[in-house]
């Protein structure tokens, strides 16, 4: 498996398509485990210096953290509502099978429902 070199990296994570040799890299990248992290990672941390900037907002800094709580909330929401189409999306424009994004979701599900019959619980 090619990984990316740091600019290639870069330029994966801003929305750039990697070259066809680095498909089984993009391949883990999208369903392999931490999948979901990563996909969380690429949309919170890049707003995180844009947020700190309401600390330079005049006036108690409880209100500072407030506006900065306000934002980030509603954008981990519909990071985690949009993680399935997002990624679906980048297998696509990869030239992979957007389905396998559904195989591994069917996978967990079907671990989660094993554990669950074997131990009685979640």
């Amino acid at each position: 498996m090619t990984k990316p070199s740091f600019r290639q990296w870069l330029w994966y994570n801003l929305g750039g398509r990697l070259p066809d040799d680095m498909q089984d890299w993009v391949l883990h990248d999208l369903t392999g485990p931490g999948a979901d992290a990563r996909y969380l990672m690429r949309w919170t941390i890049p707003v995180l210096p844009l947020l700190l900037l309401f600390l330079l907002v005049p006036g108690p800094l409880w209100v500072s953290i407030l506006m900065m709580i306000y934002i980030l909330i509603p954008l981990i929401y519909f990071t985690i509502a949009l993680d399935y189409v997002y990624r679906r999306f980048r297998m696509q424009e990869h030239g992979l099978d957007p389905m396998l994004i559904s195989r591994t979701h069917r996978g967990a599900r079907k671990e989660r429902e094993e554990y669950k019959r074997d131990y009685g619980h979640e």
